[in-house]
């Protein structure tokens, strides 16, 4: 059998309606022969299994029995395609533009430097109304985990994910090991993705507490993994106050405790930083720092219409 040239992946749970939804946009793109698409459901006791076995055959169709994370589901899906390119999307994303994969081997094709390719991503329950960008292709520091696609041949020179983030920051623990392998990671704004997430709600969602300590105790995992060691100090000192100014002093009790939290989990994970890190030189941190940020939010144009 030949091997696929793309292979798309969606790590899910207990999302059915979701990825669903997903399967449904995506649809077109696995009738490429071209295209294999891999489906892991990380124990899901919703149906997402049967669901997906019985509508979409082609898939290949992974489980977890008992839960054990999207990055280890990742890592997984990863570590067993044979394409040559992969694409991982939310189960609650999907693309808006159109012929997306031809896109995207084109800049793979012309850019021999890139590693990965982040994509226009818009963050709203429904499409946007317009969709048009004058923004061009550019490298830059990052990339989303909810829509981008890796050159196979630059992940396999990289460590996997880091289950024991648990989520938040594998994204940015990926990137600087691409870096410090002077692979690039570029922006690819021509491809659109409308990942749909209810930002504001999420504040007062039953996990935020949680979110909010993983998301700390990840990007201080990172100071401390990669930046050089006259850095971390201050890096610290920024992150906590930035915390207490906004949050905890205006009386967020849920954000103190999250902060306390992200703390004893950054000195329980202190043997592991110190066997894991990859740390910047001071010119690598300066010319990665010179590098465009991440480009994790896309908002269109608002234009008037006059009828």
């Amino acid at each position: 059998m030949v091997n696929p040239v793309f292979s798309l992946h969606i790590t899910t749970k207990n999302r059915k309606t979701d990825l669903a939804f997903t399967l449904s946009k995506i649809d077109p793109l696995l009738e490429h022969t071209s295209v294999e698409c891999m489906v892991f459901d990380d124990g899901s006791i919703d149906g997402t299994f049967e669901f997906v076995k019985q509508n979409y055959p082609k898939i290949i169709l992974k489980k977890n029995s008992i839960s054990k994370g999207y990055i280890f589901c990742r890592n997984k899906m990863l570590n067993e395609t044979k394409a040559d390119y992969t694409i991982s999307l939310d189960d609650d994303a999907h693309f808006v533009s159109e012929n997306p994969l031809e896109s995207i081997r084109k800049h793979f094709e012309d850019n021999a430097l890139c590693g990965l390719l982040a994509f226009r991503v818009f963050w709203g329950l429904e499409e946007p109304v317009s969709k048009l960008s004058n923004e061009k292709p550019h490298r830059v520091q990052g990339f989303v985990g909810c829509a981008h696609v890796w050159r196979m041949s630059a992940w396999r020179e990289i460590p996997n994910y880091p289950s024991w983030f648990v989520f938040y920051g594998e994204e940015d623990f990926a990137s600087f090991q691409l870096f410090k392998k002077k692979w690039e990671i570029h922006y690819l704004p021509e491809v659109l993705v409308n990942h749909r997430v209810n930002l504001k709600s999420r504040r007062n969602d039953a996990d935020y507490t949680l979110r909010l300590r993983r998301s700390l105790c990840s990007g201080w995992y990172l100071f401390f993994l990669f930046y050089p060691i006259k850095t971390i100090p201050r890096k610290m000192a920024y992150s906590l106050l930035i915390q207490l100014k906004n949050k905890v002093f205006k009386g967020d009790l849920k954000a103190l405790k999250a902060v306390l939290l992200a703390l004893l989990d950054l000195v329980w994970s202190f043997p592991i930083i110190l066997k894991n890190s990859n740390r910047l030189t001071r010119q690598e941190y300066e010319d990665y720092n010179r590098l465009p940020l991440t480009k994790i939010y896309w908002q269109p144009e608002i234009y008037e219409i006059i009828r």
